[in-house]
C-alpha cells in the first residue's frame, strides 16, 4: 500500500524523470497524467515505472530519430515489459515490502502544512458551490455537487480542529468524493456526448493502442474520459496531489 508521501512521489518522480531524459522541459499532457494514474492503479511500483522510462530513452538514444519524444506514452511498452518481468520474478518468492511502502508518516513528514491544505479545500469547495448556482439542468448532478460541498466543509473543520492533519486519511476522503462526482457525471452526461468524447479519446490514443496492454488502455481511456468531463463542467480535482500543481 502506498504511503501518502509515496503517492505524491509517484507522480512527481515520473514527471521529473521524463523531463530530465527528454532534455527539454515539457509539461505533461492530460493524456500523460491519465497514463500515470493507470500505472498507479494497476500497482506498478515507482522504481519499475522509472526503470521502464530510463530503458525506453536508452533505446531511443541508441538509434537517434528526427522526431523527439513528446509523450510519456512512448515509454508505455517498456514500462509494461519491466512490470511483467518484475511480477514474474516475484512468483513463489517471499513478498518483501518495498522500502517506505508502508512506513508510518510522522507529523513532520506531512507533504503540506495545515494552511495549504485548508486553502486547497476551500478553493475546491468554492468552485463546486459556484457550479451549483450555474447548473439547473440536472437534479442528480446538482445533488452530487451539494454533497461534495458538505463533505468538503466537514473536512475543513476536521483539519482546522485536528492537532496535526492526517494527510493519508484526508486523501482517502477526497478520493471518495471524486468517485462520487465521477459516477454522477457518468449518469447525467447524455449518451451521445459520452460516445463522442470516448471516440475522440480513442482516436487520440490510436497511435499507441498496439503497444498498450488492454487493461492499461481501458484504464487510461477511462481516466481521460473523466478528466475531460470534469474540465468541461469546471469541476476541480480534489486529491492533495493537485495542491502542488
Amino acid at each position: 500500500m502506498f504511503s501518502i508521501l509515496n503517492y505524491f512521489n509517484y507522480f512527481t518522480e515520473i514527471e521529473d524523470t521524463f523531463v530530465r531524459r527528454r532534455a527539454k522541459h515539457l509539461m505533461l499532457s492530460s493524456m500523460d497524467w491519465a497514463l500515470i494514474e493507470s500505472w498507479k492503479e494497476m500497482g506498478v511500483p515507482l522504481h519499475i515505472a522509472l526503470r521502464g522510462i530510463e530503458k525506453a530513452f536508452d533505446s531511443w538514444e541508441s538509434k537517434p530519430r528526427k522526431r523527439s519524444v513528446k509523450t510519456l506514452l512512448y515509454c508505455q511498452e517498456e514500462v509494461e515489459a519491466q512490470y511483467a518481468e518484475w511480477l514474474e520474478s516475484r512468483v513463489g518468492a517471499e513478498v518483501v515490502e518495498e522500502p517506505g511502502e508502508t512506513e508510518t508518516i510522522s507529523p513532520d513528514k506531512v507533504p503540506f502544512n495545515r494552511t495549504a491544505i485548508l486553502e486547497h479545500l476551500r478553493h475546491a469547495r468554492t468552485q463546486i458551490a459556484a457550479l451549483i448556482e450555474a447548473r439547473n439542468d440536472s437534479i442528480d448532478l446538482v445533488e452530487a455537487l451539494r454533497r461534495a460541498v458538505t463533505q468538503l466543509s466537514d473536512l475543513e473543520r476536521e483539519v482546522e480542529q485536528s492537532r496535526q492533519p492526517e494527510a493519508q486519511k484526508l486523501e482517502v476522503s477526497l478520493t471518495g468524493i471524486e468517485r462520487m462526482l465521477s459516477e454522477a457525471l457518468r449518469q447525467t452526461t447524455p449518451e451521445e456526448q459520452q460516445a463522442q468524447l470516448s471516440a475522440e479519446i480513442k482516436k487520440q490514443l490510436k497511435p499507441y493502442r498496439g503497444h498498450m496492454e488492454a487493461s492499461v488502455y481501458e484504464q487510461t481511456v477511462n481516466n481521460l474520459f473523466l478528466n475531460r468531463l470534469r474540465e468541461q463542467l469546471g469541476i476541480p480535482r480534489l486529491s492533495l496531489f493537485y495542491l502542488g500543481l
